[in-house]
């Protein structure tokens, strides 16, 4: 992984010293919180309905092993004991005190780590298939590329004062495991029909309040030819996008205004004024950054433990068959840790947790850990003998969940048990689904299914590309709750299609459940997943469960 040098250390040292002092004159009352706002903003700091909330940038999804026990130390020395990873793979702390923030920043600094452009009206943390540089389907790992596209993008004069937030990812696999089409801008590693690998780049992407699917906006970049195209693609859109609505002004409302030919018109246009000026420095850059991500001394061992092991524990035998991945390395596997324990808040890590895993991958994960989108984390390189110990150590301060991608394993946003925007509660709705499908022991049956909640229009808990999508909103100041149906978050990504009125807090369990049992009646075999059974039939059915009433009355 990367690891700043002089110049990364001492730029982030004068950054977080401004901040200080920025800090100190609030608290003086020489600046007033209009005029503070944007400073703090541009730090990660934001206001939320109980406290500030620091957001921290974990780049590409990537940490160390020292990196998590930082994380660790921050929720003990200055929050709660805890923190929650979210789903543009950063951790929030949500109840610091604004003195004590530029210690915290101070603290991250020192292990490389820092709060910059985690919010604001810039090209927030560039995020990347969790699997990177461990997947089995991987072309190439892509964390080089997103690590130069965040030294590229962070403070980039031209990228500070947009008219909306921008947001990036990139992926080197066949498999689409960082939504990239739900981004301003994706990037996708590919190779051409002679073998030669490029980039394929998407725009117009994003969910919210008008979700739309992002589209190819250039088939094959060589290399060098990529970061100016993405300044030349983020440029146009910064100087014709929308500035007079700030619901119009992402990106992909400029390329549906627009139209799509029309704007890669405009790219190459900029794009041949601006090559120019790219010398190959960022070629040298690139190289530089690629041997920070050498692959670890995997090591080639027996696996009798794990054998013995997966045949007489059929608990641990579970967790494997539901939490693994495959690795491209013989012998390894990749390993998904739940932060999904039904009943638990999804994404809430302790400090306790934090330090667990950290030693966790010291001991047994080449000391590297990632965090997904999905707001659980990942040990990317685990040897299959050592998964035994890793399993007890991770039931020792239960995290040992075998969840994975079942019906328990959701995306929730914070909510309005946080969050100033928040128009109806998100954690509680996620916390009693779990629970509920745990009781009735349904959940391995169920098989693949998605659900994702978001407690406000802004969509932060991804309820768009949901296999049910769940949006909580506020009706005359009552919570209800609307469900969509069919969405996907993979290469073939799809919006969920709305299934008709809202539900009131207390029905919207209910209604996930008939849902669900509505489902396993319908689907053709237990090999046919949710979506899969709800591509093949359509609305219709799965609404008929839904509104039991409704179809009644109909009859």
């Amino acid at each position: 992984m990367y690891h700043y040098n002089d110049f990364d250390k001492a730029f982030l040292a004068e950054r977080n010293r401004q901040f200080r002092a920025q800090v100190e004159r609030r608290i003086a009352g020489n600046l007033t919180e209009d005029e503070f706002k944007p400073l703090r903003l541009m730090n990660g700091m934001y206001l939320q309905l109980h406290a500030y909330m620091l957001r921290v940038a974990i780049p590409y999804g990537t940490l160390s092993s020292t990196q998590m026990d930082t994380l660790a130390l921050l929720a003990d020395k200055w929050d709660k004991g805890y923190g929650h990873f979210t789903t543009r793979q950063n951790i929030q702390y949500n109840w610091p005190k604004l003195t004590d923030v530029p210690d915290m920043l101070d603290a991250l600094g020192e292990v490389g780590m820092h709060a910059i452009q985690t919010s604001g009206n810039t090209i927030r943390n560039v995020t990347a298939d969790h699997f990177a540089g461990a997947a089995a389907d991987e072309i190439e790992d892509p964390r080089p590329l997103a690590e130069l596209i965040r030294q590229w993008s962070t403070d980039h004069p031209e990228f500070q004062f947009m008219g909306r937030k921008f947001k990036i990812a990139v992926s080197g696999a066949a498999a689409d495991r960082a939504v990239l089409k739900a981004h301003d801008l994706a990037v996708r590693i590919v190779k051409n029909d002679a073998g030669v690998v490029g980039y394929q780049v998407l725009v117009g992407g994003g969910l919210g309040r008008t979700p739309m699917i992002g589209k190819v906006l250039h088939d094959f970049l060589p290399r060098e030819d990529l970061l100016p195209f993405i300044e030349a693609t983020v440029s146009v859109w910064n100087q014709i996008g929308r500035r007079d609505n700030k619901y119009k002004a992402r990106i992909k409302i400029t390329v549906h205004e627009h139209g799509l030919e029309d704007i890669r018109a405009r790219v190459d246009e900029r794009y041949a004024q601006i090559r120019p000026t790219f010398t190959g420095v960022d070629q040298a850059l690139f190289a530089d950054i690629q041997n920070h991500f050498a692959a670890p001394a995997f090591r080639n061992a027996p696996t009798v433990e794990f054998d013995s092991a997966y045949e007489a524990n059929p608990l641990f035998r579970s967790w494997v068959d539901t939490n693994l991945a495959t690795h491209r390395i013989d012998g390894y596997s990749i390993v998904t840790v739940s932060l999904k324990k039904q009943g638990d808040t999804p994404g809430d890590a302790t400090s306790e947790q934090m330090r667990a895993l950290a030693q966790i991958a010291r001991d047994f994960g080449h000391d590297e850990l990632r965090i997904s989108h999905e707001q659980n984390v990942i040990l990317p390189h685990v040897h299959k003998s050592d998964l035994p110990a890793v399993y007890a150590a991770l039931r020792d301060v239960d995290l040992h969940a075998a969840n994975i991608g079942l019906i328990s394993d959701i995306i929730a946003c914070p909510g309005m048990d946080y969050c100033a925007l928040a128009t109806a509660r998100s954690i509680p709705v996620a916390q009693q689904i779990a629970t509920r499908f745990d009781e009735l022991k349904l959940e391995h049956d169920i098989g693949h299914l998605q659900i994702k909640i978001s407690g406000c229009i802004n969509a932060c808990g991804h309820h768009h590309v949901g296999h049910i999508g769940i949006l909580g909103l506020d009706r005359a100041g009552v919570e209800n709750y609307q469900i969509t149906l069919g969405g996907d978050a993979t290469w073939d990504a799809a919006i969920g299609e709305r299934a008709g009125p809202g539900f009131a807090y207390d029905e919207i369990v209910p209604a996930i459940e008939r849902l669900v049992n509505g489902y396993l009646a319908l689907r053709d075999s237990p090999e046919e997943t949710f979506l899969a059974a709800y591509r093949r039939l359509g609305l219709a059915p799965f609404k008929a469960h839904l509104y039991p009433e409704a179809q009644a009355n109909a009859a």
